[in-house]
């Protein structure tokens, strides 16, 4: 039996499949590390971000309002165990009409590789089955799974030469392209890193816009807006007595909490000094915010009364903020600020979807609809902001 299997590790197959695993390793470290070090400048949290991929398999008992490392770790294994298993779809089952593409040809059927799994995860695999967890599609928005696969996908024109070296080969004729390939994969995933590095020290990529009016008054408006919601959420991870309506009050506070954290950090960037403070009056007039007595009144309920109050007031204020990130969408002048906004905008469709229970084929159907909903045309959210929360 060992003879045999020793025999078939080295057959010709047998060296498809180590390739594929060898690529698969490096596939989706890639992706991790690019994945990481790329999000904020994009507007998104990493660490929410995996806590949010570490609910496929975890459920409920991942989200925290302070996403913890052994969180964290699970969400990235998730996804490298996800990465590695499509590489060995591509090369290992699908060896027969895989296994002899050259690299130029990966390099073309790549993206199409990467829009194809995104897809079937987002659509299928995570909010159905076998999975059945919405939060992942209604949170995220699909084209950041996409821009994770393509990411793991682009190492792909390496196979050739991986299976030259599992083999044994040398030379290997692919040594020169893969050589050039990795080494600007590496530069690429160097020079991310390094904006990530300038990001944090508080000097982020110039801003980039024409008229700063607009995009400071919505960047200081919407973190003035998420404290408010951060605020409630945390009622709700403290009292709700639903068990999900607590998982998902957390996950609320930690997806404003990176937000915020975001905003500031580009706000120092781009203006050189502490993003400003709403005044009160201008607080009370953003659509969406609660008056103090409606806070108080929560507070004193309890049970299911709680539980019902929580949603609509959560829905109301969610509501206000997707009205202001819909205008941004339309009117920021810099790229970041549209792009994540439009993520702002599907997570909290998608937030107000998970609190009324929205789950299977219905969870995919509002994903796809916060999805393609254009800049401006927010109903039925823009209705419920301006009706007063009970």
């Amino acid at each position: 039996m060992r003879r045999n299997l020793r025999r078939l590790w080295s057959s010709g197959a047998g060296i498809t499949w180590r390739a594929a695993m060898l690529l698969g390793l490096l596939s989706s470290t890639f992706s991790t590390l690019v994945s990481q070090v790329t999000a904020a400048r994009i507007g998104r949290d990493a660490a929410v971000d995996w806590m949010v991929v570490a609910t496929i398999p975890l459920r409920d008992g991942a989200l925290q309002a302070d996403p913890s490392w052994p969180v964290i770790l699970a969400g990235i294994l998730f996804h490298q165990w996800a990465d590695f298993s499509w590489a060995l779809v591509f090369f290992g089952l699908l060896a027969r009409w895989t296994g002899r593409l050259g690299p130029w040809t990966l390099v073309l059927i790549a993206p199409a590789w990467a829009l194809l799994t995104s897809a079937t995860e987002w659509l299928v695999l995570v909010p159905m089955l076998p999975f059945r967890q919405p939060i992942f599609s209604l949170e995220q928005p699909y084209w950041i799974g996409f821009l994770v696969h393509v990411t793991s996908a682009s190492l792909y024109p390496l196979f050739p030469y991986l299976r030259d070296a599992v083999a044994g080969r040398r030379p290997s004729p692919h040594r020169r392209f893969a050589a050039g390939w990795g080494g600007g994969a590496l530069l690429g995933a160097g020079a991310l890193g390094a904006l990530a590095l300038l990001g944090w020290q508080g000097r982020e990529i110039a801003w980039t816009g024409g008229d700063p009016g607009f995009d400071q008054d919505y960047m200081r408006r919407m973190m003035a807006h998420h404290r408010q919601g951060i605020d409630l959420a945390g009622l709700g991870a403290a009292r709700a007595q639903d068990g999900h309506l607590r998982a998902l009050a957390r996950l609320i506070a930690a997806a404003q909490t990176g937000e915020i954290a975001v905003f500031d950090q580009w706000w120092r960037s781009w203006f050189g000094a502490a993003s400003q403070i709403c005044a009160p009056a201008e607080a009370a007039s953003m659509p969406g915010m609660l008056e103090p007595g409606q806070i108080a009144t929560l507070r004193g309920m309890t049970g299911a009364a709680f539980d019902a109050q929580f949603v609509a007031l959560m829905t109301f204020h969610h509501a206000g903020a997707i009205q202001m990130t819909d205008a941004a969408m339309d009117r920021a002048s810099d790229l970041r600020l549209r792009i994540m906004a439009q993520a702002i905008r599907h997570a909290q469709r998608g937030e107000i979807a998970l609190m009324h229970g929205v789950d299977g084929l219905d969870s995919v159907r509002v994903a796809l609809g916060d999805l393609v909903l254009p800049a401006g045309d927010a109903a039925p959210d823009r209705e419920a902001a301006d009706r007063p929360a009970p």
